[in-house]
């Protein structure tokens, strides 16, 4: 039995600039902030990001400055309006970036998770994305090809492989197995494609109490590299289950994200001026602002 339980800081300083990180989130829900926060404090540069949707963190990430290149399938902050810091790096081309549907990032992440060096699609044919992948920086990465049985055309997709994924569950175990409740999106195949897999839990439980439904572990333990362990390591996004999303923070970073300026104020306050993501909580209000934001046991959220 070996306790992969680690500490964000730790975890964060063994990754080098320029890595292609993948990260778990949807839009708004199940961010790894915590780790997103930590990147941006140890000034991890250069980085390749890839997300199926992205949303706040590789939004925070962007108007950090450590994105050099953006993989994604769409996204925004749902509700609360567009990716303003992605979009703003995108117009002044500060970034590269390829656009793809979040199911044609999804097959990339499965040709990785299985070993293969692509995988072939059809649903690609049907959107004017293709073209503009063929026409841009993301050429070297898609091709047409005709089956060799049927004559079919079919795109072929180069398989992701991030340097690390970043995964965010609500359940794991000091060995590193994991359950998700609720939406998995495509994490599944994103967790498994890296070369190196972190998650960040809400609770870690014991190995007993993971044996006890053994269907619902999506990430087995042996797959994955380290735990950090963050109760509402999320915030202000949210965790099926555990939290809803904070409403009142969100429309605050939209404020300050929409200026370039003011979002140097946002990191100052709310990054740079916190030493752990404990404090951060206590910016967010604290234990008063958790419960009122503790998900309802029925329904979730």
């Amino acid at each position: 039995m070996v306790d992969k339980v680690k500490s964000v800081s730790e975890v964060v300083r063994t990754i080098p600039s320029g890595s292609h990180i993948a990260l778990g989130g949807f839009a708004i829900a199940r961010n790894v902030i915590v780790v997103v926060h930590e990147l941006i404090r140890q000034q991890k540069r250069d980085l390749t990001v890839s997300q199926g949707v992205v949303g706040l963190e590789t939004d925070l990430l962007v108007g950090a400055g450590l994105v050099g290149h953006l993989i994604m399938g769409g996204g925004s902050l749902d509700r609360f309006g567009p990716a303003h810091c992605v979009n703003r790096a995108r117009e002044t081309k500060s970034l590269r970036w390829e656009d793809y549907t979040s199911l044609s990032v999804c097959f990339r992440y499965l040709a990785g998770a299985l070993g293969l060096s692509f995988i072939p699609i059809k649903s690609l044919f049907a959107s004017e994305i293709l073209e503009r992948l063929e026409a841009g920086p993301g050429a070297s990465d898609v091709k047409r090809s005709k089956c060799p049985f049927t004559g079919e055309e079919y795109v072929l997709l180069r398989a992701l492989t991030p340097d690390v994924s970043f995964i965010h569950v609500q359940i794991a175990d000091s060995e590193g197995n994991c359950q998700i409740n609720g939406p998995r999106w495509g994490n599944e195949e994103q967790a498994k494609a890296g070369r190196r897999l972190v998650v960040v839990a809400e609770e870690i439980v014991s190995t007993e109490f993971i044996q006890r439904s053994p269907e619902r572990t999506i990430i087995p333990g042996h797959r994955v590299e380290a735990v950090i362990h963050q109760p509402f390591g999320a915030l202000p996004t949210s965790v099926y289950g555990c939290y809803d999303y904070d409403a009142d923070h969100l429309r605050l970073y939209v404020k300050h994200a929409e200026e370039p300026e003011r979002f140097q104020e946002y990191l100052k306050a709310f990054v740079f001026g916190c030493r752990d993501h404990w404090e951060y909580l206590e910016k967010l209000g604290g234990l008063r602002r958790m419960e009122e934001l503790r998900a309802e046991p029925i329904s979730g959220y």
